[in-house]
Parts: structure tokens; sequence; C-alpha cells
């Protein structure tokens, strides 16, 4: 008897947990619900009262104070919607554990009560009576609000997801360098040559590989992949333009309907333009005279061994032709977003190809491509299965390849010379870190870095930089022993990669703001609202910054510690990729048509 007392106990406390758990999970269920409505009144990023601002601004756009209440609105607005948005998943979470304590408490009361017989003339009735008609009500209704509060809660984490990579354009490429993945920046004026490694420190098969590579002084003439040599943002060629208008024709030399779309940059070499395209059924790499502007050749990309039979899913600000091709003066490279690689000699007929697997990600591989020496080097950050790569530039063979223990990124990779060595620099959830480029070896790593990365890595003078959304601004000074110099939360890119010199760092985020920082302390020396979503990385070039927006407006400014605009050209054509540059010219990758930019 005594036992049974016990476990009616037992029960009861076990019903007051199901009760208790029942209570919350409907209040989780209501707040779910109501936050879920309260988020879609309110779009942060299309803010009715942040418009009506900007309208004045456009009336009188002298007006700090106006920029400085704008900014500040547009700040408080997004935090808000998108802490209701990670309120509303956490509630899912806390609302399936809240079920799950149910469903415990339950069964153990069912096995429990299996024991113990009815008292004679004992009443069953209450919240966990027996009777089937209106415990099935209770639980129909309960699993109908559970049910919307499931599906509100998941739908919040998809557009939370959406929004936060955002425009994210995500690829490398496209320039948004973050599609387009290659962010390279160096030093400046004063960037520092890629000289290579000693011959000591390169393995035997490396070695052998780097016959007939280009010279740093080939490299330096030419605009050998995404933002130039080394990948790092810095221009040396001559004479660049400041003036043009796509609309009229005013120094465009010509331009050229690209067949099949991508968001990956144009390279330059020797009087050739290369890029790609690609669509769901089509691969393709394309060779365009920089004279008069024809197509020389296209390479379809297509029966490579292992390559998937059907095409992967990709984000459309993506596409499946994201990452910049590269070349080493030899021969093109090119991957695509079912990760076919293929190397092409310079009249268009294939080398070598390889399918590299099929790249686990939800936005569609974007990383570019880099040639150090003889070796071509593919980052792979992907779910699961991240890695970096060396091969033969000659063979396809692979040479190195080290596990990385990330996220997924779209971020590129940069080359630097410390002056001591060189080293390849890759940005990815949760680090930034070096890699020896002859063995693959890892020299050091930070955990600097969060979220989805897409802006590629930043050098100069001895400071390498990263960037992310919703993460931080990082300097990183190299030596012995790399430590963290300074961190910055404002302003923060998720697309375009940053550009540094050795006394400034330029900065632009995608919702179209410029800052320039001290590279050496971090401090804030200006900032510059353009209104203007901006996707292309920025590239010095002869002291002038350019900065390439959404809408094809070129925004060009001294590279200097005030902030002073010198023209802002109009391509009269969207772009989201960097341009590429030669002596006298630049070639931008607009929506539809290459175009060349002349005197």
């Amino acid at each position: 008897m005594e036992k049974e007392n016990t476990k009616e106990k037992r029960i009861r406390l076990l019903q007051n947990i199901a009760l208790i758990s029942a209570a919350f999970a409907l209040m989780l269920c209501v707040l779910i619900i109501v936050n879920f409505i309260q988020s879609k009144r309110t779009d942060p990023l299309n803010s009715k009262a942040v418009i009506t601002l900007l309208e004045r601004l456009k009336s009188n756009p002298q007006d700090d104070q106006l920029r400085t209440e704008i900014r500040e609105l547009d700040l408080i607005a997004r935090k808000a919607y998108f802490t209701t948005q990670w309120q509303v998943r956490t509630g899912g979470i806390l609302l399936f554990i809240s079920i799950l304590v149910i469903i415990i408490c339950f069964q153990v009361i069912g096995l429990m009560k299996k024991k113990i017989p009815e008292k004679p003339g004992e009443s069953s009735e209450g919240f966990f009576s027996e009777r089937k008609i209106s415990r099935q009500w209770i639980m129909v209704s309960g699993l109908i609000i559970v049910g919307i509060a499931f599906l509100l809660a998941f739908l919040s984490h998809q557009d939370l997801e959406s929004r936060m990579n955002g425009t994210l354009v995500s690829g490398n490429s496209a320039e948004a360098d973050a599609r387009t993945g290659g962010k390279q920046l160096t030093t400046g004026l004063a960037d520092t040559a890629n000289t290579g490694v000693s011959p000591d420190s390169v393995s035997t098969s490396a070695t052998a590989s780097m016959e007939g590579f280009p010279t740093s002084q080939e490299l330096r003439a030419n605009f050998p992949g995404f933002r130039g040599f080394n990948g790092n943002g810095i221009v040396f060629q001559k004479n660049i333009p400041t003036s043009w208008d796509g609309k009229t024709g005013k120094n465009v030399l010509w331009k050229t309907p690209i067949p099949l779309p991508g968001y990956n940059s144009p390279i330059y070499w020797e009087g050739k333009i290369y890029l790609s395209g690609a669509n769901e059924k089509k691969r393709a790499v394309y060779c365009i005279d920089a004279v008069s502007g024809k197509i020389d050749w296209t390479a379809l990309v297509e029966k490579i061994a292992g390559s998937p039979a059907q095409a992967p899913k990709v984000n459309k600000e993506t596409g499946f032709s994201a990452p910049t091709v590269t070349t080493d003066g030899r021969r093109v490279y090119a991957i695509f977003a079912n990760g076919d690689l293929v190397a092409l000699d310079l009249t268009g007929k294939q080398v070598w190809a390889k399918n590299m697997g099929l790249p686990k990600n939800h936005y569609g591989h974007s990383s570019s491509l880099i040639t150090w020496h003889n070796t071509l080097i593919v980052q792979f950050d992907q779910s699961g299965n991240a890695f970096v790569a060396g091969l033969s530039g000659k063979t396809g063979e692979e040479l190195w390849k080290t596990v990385r223990n990330v996220k997924v990124s779209w971020a590129s990779p940069i080359l630097i010379n410390t002056g001591k060595r060189t080293e390849i620099i890759l940005g990815a959830d949760p680090y930034l870190a070096g890699y020896d480029p002859a063995t693959g070896s890892e020299l050091w790593k930070i955990d600097c870095l969060g979220g989805e990365v897409g802006p590629s890595p930043a050098y100069a003078d001895g400071i390498v930089f990263s960037v992310n959304e919703y993460s931080k601004l990082a300097a990183i000074q190299l030596g012995e022993t790399p430590k963290q110099l300074w961190e910055d939360t404002e302003y923060l890119s998720d697309v375009p990669s940053p550009v540094a010199t050795d006394q400034y760092l330029f900065l632009s985020t995608s919702y179209g703001v410029l800052v320039c920082y001290n590279a050496k302390t971090g401090e804030k020396l200006w900032v510059q609202e353009t209104g203007s979503n901006m996707y292309a990385s920025p590239v010095l070039a002869e002291g002038k910054i350019y900065q390439l927006d959404s809408k094809g407006v070129m925004h060009i400014y001294s590279a200097d510690k005030t902030y002073h605009p010198v023209s802002s050209p109009q391509l009269g054509e969207g772009s989201f990729c960097t341009p590429a540059f030669a002596d006298g010219k630049i070639f931008i990758r607009g929506d539809k048509n290459l175009f060349c930019i002349g005197k």
C-alpha cells in the first residue's frame, strides 16, 4: 500500500512537470507567433523611416547630422530585427525541448499506471483523465498550435540566414569578392614582391613542378587573377582613366556581350582577357582580344571524369560561375559550382581537367583560384570536408593537401611575402591562417572570424586584416608569434574585401559606406556614405581607390587620410564584379557586357 502511495506521488509529480512544460510550451508558441508577425511588419532593410531620411539627404547631401541620424536609426532597426529573429529561432529550440519533456513524462506515467490498480470509486476526471474525446481535442488543438509555431520558427531561421548573407552575392566573385572570392591586398605602393621561399624549404615534388613559372615582373605587368597580382588589390599599371560614360560611349573603347552569365571578374594577360560563364547545363571559358573586344575562342568545359550528373543548387546571386579564373601566363585555370576544375593552354585547348568533388555549401562555390610558381592553389572550404590544396599547373597532380577545421567560406586566398617567407593567407570561421605554398603546412592561425565569411584577407607592411559581417574587423601583426593589434565592430563587410597600404586600410560595406582606418592603430580617419550597394572589392591604382557599386557607378577617391573624391563615372549597366586593369585601360564586367574603358 505504501509503495502504491509513493508511485502515486511520483505520478502526480510527473503530471505537474508535464503541466508546467505544457504551459511553458503554450507561452512559447504565442511568443513565436507574435514575434514572427511583428518581424514581418518591420523590415529594417526597407525601413520607411530610413527611406524618408534618405530622400531628405538627397536634397541636402552635406548634412552630416542627418547622415549620422540615418546610420544610427538603421543600426537600431537592424539590431532589433535580428534580435527578434534569433528569439524566434531560440524559442523553437526551447519549444522542442518542452514537447520532449511532456512526451517523456507521459511515457513514464503510462508505464507506472500499468502497475497501479485503480481504486474503487476513484475518479479519473481532470486534465490527465482517460476520457478520449476531451483528450483528443486537447491533443489536436495543441498539435496545431505547436506545428504552426515550429513552422514559423523554421521560416524565421531561413529568412535570417538569407538576410545575413543577404545581399551576399555569395560568391567569390562577383566581385563580391565574396563571391568572387578573391580578396587580395598588398601593401599599397610599398607592395612586397612574391619572391617565393628559398629552395631549401621546397619539397622535391614541388621543386620539380616549378620549372617555367612566371617572374614577379611578369605578374605585376599583367592582372593574372582576382584583384590582380597576388590577389592583393594593388594595380601597378599606369595612366588609368578616371572619366567615362557608358550611355554616351565616352571613353568606352568597346563592349562585348558575354554569352553565359557569371559573377566572376575578368583577368588580363598580354593583350588578352579571360573570364568564365555557366548555367545549369553549360560551362565555358572565354578569351577576348583586349584591342578589338572580339571573342578569340570559347572553351566548353564538359565530359569531365567524376563530374556530377546534376548541377548543384546555388543562390541566384552566386550562380554557377562565381570564382574568378587565374593564369600563370602558361595556362588558364577555371573552377565551377559543380567542382569541375580545368586547365587550358592560351589557345583554349584543354591541358587537363578533374572534379574536386561537389562543393557542399548553400550558396554555391565562389572561392577564386590563385597560382604560386607552377602550383595552382585551390581553397575548398565546404561543409564537413574543408581543405586547401596545391596542384601541379602542368598536370593537375595533387602536390599537397591540408585539411582545415573551418566552416563554409566564400573568401579567396591571397599571397604575401613577409620578407622572410611567402605565405598563403586564408580566412574562414573561426580563424585566419597562414600556410606554406610549397608544402601546404600550417604556419599559424588566430581565432578572429565568425559567420559565413565572404571577404578575403588584406595585407600591408607586416599586418594582415580580416573582416566579416556580424563578426569583427581585426588587424593581425605577423612575426614569430602573430598577435592581434586592434579590432573594430562598427563597420563590417559581408562581401567586398578591404585593401591596404602601409599607412591606411580602406573598407567598403555592402550597404555603401566607405571607411578609412589608420592601419597601425585602427583609428577611424573618415567615413563616407554613398547610398549605393557594393559587392565589388576596392582596388588601389596610382594613389586612388576604384570602388564599383552595384549600379555600375565607379567611386574614385584619393587613398589618403582625408576623403577627396576624384570622380564618379557611370557604366550604364549594373555590375557586381571587381574590374581588371592594363596600362591605360580598365576592363569591367557588367550584368550583360564586358566593357573596355580607355582614353
